[in-house]
């Protein structure tokens, strides 16, 4: 079957659940995650979480844990903490959660990225995979990145990929 005939049959809204990861933000200037709920909810998806926690690993992994389990969401977008510093926390909290990984999605993050901030791309540690039901996305917390992140990469698979994830 063709990823036309794929993406044909799949559902075109999915639920999502939002986490962004950082120590100096709260909701109400969290940038990143509003404009992926804004953009979710225009293109007709169900935001079914959206929090700004700290980067602590248990406080993120508890609460990837518990947001799947009680929101049981299609989509996991998580923002922030993908960096190399010490306090970037969130895919030592989650990538041992993965049941698998989307591999493609950091190197194609990688790839984007280096076309718009050029070598410094190579500071991202972008990933995702699958936890459950639900597919997980780690990414950079900047605004740019998410953009890029989203437009180009996750919203226009998404319904693509809860297909599979259900077959």
């Amino acid at each position: 079957m063709s990823t036309r005939e794929h993406k044909k049959d799949a559902p075109k809204h999915v639920s999502i659940g939002i986490i962004t990861v950082s120590t100096t933000r709260a909701l109400v200037d969290d940038k990143s995650g509003r404009w992926i709920n804004e953009q979710a909810t225009r293109q007709g998806h169900h935001v079914v979480y959206h929090q700004v926690i700290p980067d602590d690993t248990d406080i993120i992994a508890s609460t990837v844990h518990d947001v799947i389990q009680a929101e049981k969401p299609n989509v996991l977008l998580i923002t922030g903490g993908t960096g190399i510093t010490k306090k970037d926390l969130t895919i030592e909290a989650v990538s041992s959660m993965f049941s698998k990984e989307l591999t493609a999605f950091g190197a194609l993050f990688a790839h984007l990225s280096t076309e718009e901030i050029g070598s410094a791309a190579i500071l991202s540690r972008a990933t995702a995979g699958v936890i459950g039901n639900t597919i997980v996305f780690c990414m950079p917390g900047s605004l740019n990145a998410c953009k890029l992140a989203c437009k180009r990469l996750i919203f226009p698979e998404l319904g693509h990929l809860v297909k599979h994830l259900r077959d």
